[in-house]
């Protein structure tokens, strides 16, 4: 017997959810990079400071949906509703084949490459380790927290708490490691050592990094005062997610100059090993990585199979999915799938970047129809109660749409220009979607 999903979660639970997806391990992995394509050290602030704010606008975009429509799914319902089924169905196959999964796999080997760094079963082979212990570490990773997701929404909850709160004071530990630390370069020290990268694709690497704020919609349904409390977690989770980023981004430049984070193959490391013995501090913020990248990991397996349940509810022969187990009070059957196509791309994982502009391109598919959906859906659906109103519509809706569209050009360009056969795949994954629906799938009246 399957029952309703329960609202468990409260504003801080909400709250943690989102900081905690948001902050992974993209912080550390990406800040070079992303210092690379902003040219110079100002440039640096006001990337991560364009991504804030543009993340703000789609975050209450998102929040007039999530409080008009508070149920699990989020895209999957608003989409569904504005343009018609077949849409909703094809951001749910994508989230189901491409994005869950993919980001999932993605903060898995990141805890991998860092516990690496703490211990190494098959540190005796060098060939061995290459192979096997990023494998072993990401397996385990997305297993145990997707077992205590099936165990309950509170165990899930709890374990997403503690990680977000341990994840927020590492971030702050290393600002204040970093401002305490000696023999600090000048933000404007030369950057011409450092090579050029496109300032477009730096933009989508740093909206990746601020990705995650759009997840409390998943999980509306669980959510205890809805119309107040979704607005505040997204609004309250993504300002101090901005504040923290700003805070360790300058900590990053005023202990290494631009150069030196352009440059650095592990910033936070180079950082605390001004202050710490050497290797030590490499092991501290390995530690921290793998806590940031678990928090990561759990948020995004809490919230993507709330999506798979919301399409297995609506589709006959995916109905598996669609159901809530009594006993543990979580969609287990879709905890299971999604945990064994992460699985899957542990084992074939690639490049970090090449996921990121792979599963990129549906990510700003989706936020821009969405957000073209607030409109829509007032249009057709004005009767429905509106507890939250878009603050500054359409100009918000409207700079956040058009940033998705550019960024969807973009990274379709970059990836046609390095690697072609990214795009073909994920063309081909979405037209097998659409395939599945429209020869395969009745849907429910």
């Amino acid at each position: 017997m399957s029952e309703a999903p329960k609202k468990e979660l409260s504003l801080f639970d909400s709250t943690s959810i989102i900081v905690g997806i948001i902050i992974g391990a993209g912080i550390y992995q990406m800040s070079p990079v992303i210092a690379k394509g902003a040219h110079n050290w100002w440039g640096v602030l006001l990337i991560w400071i364009a991504g804030g704010f543009l993340s703000l606008c789609g975050a209450i975009c998102y929040a007039e949906l999530a409080t008009a429509y508070p149920r699990e799914g989020g895209d999957y319902v608003y989409l569904s509703r504005a343009y018609g089924k077949w849409a909703g169905f094809l951001f749910g196959w994508s989230q189901l084949t491409i994005v869950k999964p993919g980001d999932i796999a993605v903060m898995a080997f990141a805890f991998a490459t860092f516990a690496k760094v703490i211990y190494d079963p098959f540190a005796y082979s060098s060939q061995l380790s290459s192979l096997y212990t990023g494998r072993l570490f990401g397996a385990i990773a997305i297993m145990v927290l997707t077992v205590i997701n099936i165990a309950g929404v509170k165990e899930g909850k709890w374990t997403q708490n503690l990680l977000t709160v341990i994840k927020a004071l590492g971030l702050i530990a290393i600002v204040v490691v970093a401002f305490i630390a000696p023999n600090q370069t000048t933000l404007a020290d030369a950057s011409a050592a450092v090579s050029p990268f496109p300032l477009s694709i730096a933009l989508v690497f740093v909206l990746f990094v601020y990705g995650g704020w759009n997840e409390m919609a998943y999980v509306a349904a669980e959510v205890k005062n809805p119309n107040r409390n979704i607005l505040r977690a997204l609004v309250v989770g993504t300002v101090a997610v901005t504040v923290l980023y700003l805070l360790v981004n300058s900590a990053f430049l005023y202990t290494l100059g631009y150069a030196g984070l352009a440059n650095s193959d592990a910033v936070a490391r180079d950082v605390v090993d001004k202050v710490f013995p050497a290797g030590l501090g490499g092991k501290l913020i390995a530690a921290l990585v793998c806590i940031s990248a678990l928090g990561a990991v759990n948020g995004l397996i809490f919230t993507g199979a709330r999506i798979s349940y919301a399409i297995g509810s609506d589709y006959a022969k995916l109905g598996f999915l669609g159901k809530w187990n009594p006993k543990t009070g979580t969609p287990v059957k879709a905890l299971l799938l999604q945990g064994a196509i992460s699985l899957a791309l542990v084992l074939l994982f690639g490049n970090f970047i090449e996921t990121i502009v792979y599963t990129s391109v549906a990510v700003y598919m989706f936020y821009f129809g969405t957000t073209l959906a607030v409109g829509v859906l007032r249009f057709k659906e004005p009767h429905v109660e509106r507890p939250y109103r878009v603050t500054g519509y359409p100009v918000t809706a409207v700079i956040f749409a058009t940033v998705c569209a550019y960024l969807i050009y973009a990274t379709i360009k970059y990836a046609v220009e390095e690697r072609p056969v990214m795009v073909i795949a994920f063309f081909a994954t979405l037209l097998l979607g659409l395939f599945v629906y429209w020869e395969h799938l009745k849907v429910k009246d």
